[in-house]
């Protein structure tokens, strides 16, 4: 691969954040030059230590004290608004990582491609709210997105057999969450620590609960229409609890590709950071001799709603998926904090969504007002259930 190819890794704190460096500590191919977190400053300030990188960012201003007399020598820090995203207009870094959880992580996705360089994206939300915008930005020259999650990165591998317009469809692949086969009263009790208790990824708690709602997938959905220009309706959701195949395409003669390892999300990290050039370390390899199964269902679109929900919404467009994913934060904070429970965080979405209000995404700042429109509806949704309880 030659000179050591420069990084950014933004959301360097959280899970798919620590993974990425393990990635880069488990090779010479690339160099860290910067980090950025949204306020932990421990953890960010150990990370600095290791990595040293050039740069460090902390989204958080009111931390950046604790932060500045713990960083090595010659590493800069800035902080408040903006910082992280600042880490793609630095002209040595050729790759962002971008690994912020949520909507949060929008900025550091347009201002990445606006400044034509590659976007692994670990952030499924920014693309997904703001489609228009971040559409516009990938149309930049040098700008191409790389993605982090393990099943559209299993698509863009399985792309490679062949054309766009030979594609029949696209099928997502769903571990089903802690609760796959759990009906209304068992799901009635589910607890925050149930949720949080993922049978085959670790993630953060944001992520973990939406694969518990199968939200996660409703937005992957979503992500996989942007990042591949396929219509949504070619677009299918497959349970497979084994989480060995991460996605399957089908081509219009009927073959299917599929992309399969151990679940391991440094295999995605290093794919996109490294493509097209493949790393040396197999994560995720497979013994065949002691895999017995593979299993495929139907998702239940009954218990799990959000998946339908993420479906009406791709077919609505426009501002509509940026209000699914706010009216979903939103309600996961909600579920956490315990003001709502489980079977609520559908409730809260579903009925935001029939409070929705069309509007044309043009600029950056439109996505925020639709965002943040949403919000309201939502945090007013959630206030007249604490009333109805």
């Amino acid at each position: 691969m030659g000179e050591r190819k420069k990084v950014a890794i933004a959301g360097s704190t959280g899970s798919i954040g620590t993974q990425a460096i393990d990635v880069v500590q488990a090779t010479d191919v690339f160099e860290v030059v910067a980090l950025g977190a949204a306020s932990s400053t421990e953890r960010l300030a150990e990370q600095a230590a290791l990595l040293r990188p050039r740069l460090v960012a902390l989204a958080d201003e009111t931390k950046a004290g604790e932060l500045r007399g713990r960083l090595p020598a010659g590493t800069e820090l800035r902080a408040g608004p903006g910082a992280i995203a600042s880490l793609a207009a630095e002209a040595e870094v050729e790759v962002v990582l971008n690994a912020v959880v949520g909507f949060a992580g929008l900025d550091v996705t347009v201002e990445t491609l606006q400044r034509g360089k590659r976007l692994a994206l670990a952030n499924k939300e920014s693309l997904i709210a703001g489609a228009p915008v971040v559409q516009r930005a990938r149309r930049t020259p040098g700008a191409e997105i790389l993605p982090v999650d393990s099943e559209h990165c299993a698509i863009h591998q399985c792309l490679s057999a062949g054309g766009r317009s030979e594609v029949a469809r696209i099928v997502l692949t769903a571990s089903g969450g802690p609760f796959r086969g759990q009906k209304g009263e068992d799901l009635s009790r589910v607890t925050v620590a149930d949720a949080l208790a993922h049978p085959t990824w670790s993630m953060g708690p944001k992520i973990t609960v939406d694969s518990s709602t199968l939200m996660n997938k409703g937005l992957e959905v979503l992500e996989a229409k942007e990042l591949f220009g396929v219509p949504i309706d070619q677009i299918e959701v497959v349970v497979h609890p084994q989480s060995i195949v991460h996605s399957m395409v089908e081509f219009c003669d009927g073959a299917t590709i599929a992309q399969l390892s151990n679940p391991d999300m440094r295999l995605p990290i290093g794919y996109c950071l490294g493509y097209p050039d493949r790393l040396a370390q197999p994560y995720g390899s497979i013994d065949w001799g002691r895999l017995s199964l593979l299993a495929f269902e139907e998702p239940d679109y009954e218990t799990f709603s959000c998946l339908t929900l993420a479906f009406e919404a791709g077919r609505l467009g426009g501002a509509a998926p940026a209000w699914l994913s706010a009216a979903n934060e939103i309600a996961v904070a909600g579920f956490l904090d315990g003001r709502l429970g489980w079977s609520q965080i559908a409730e809260v979405v579903g009925e935001t969504m029939g409070r929705f209000e069309q509007s044309e995404l043009v600029k950056i700042e439109d996505v925020l007002a639709a965002d943040a429109l949403a919000r309201q509806r939502a945090t007013e949704v959630l206030a007249e259930l604490g009333k109805a309880a």
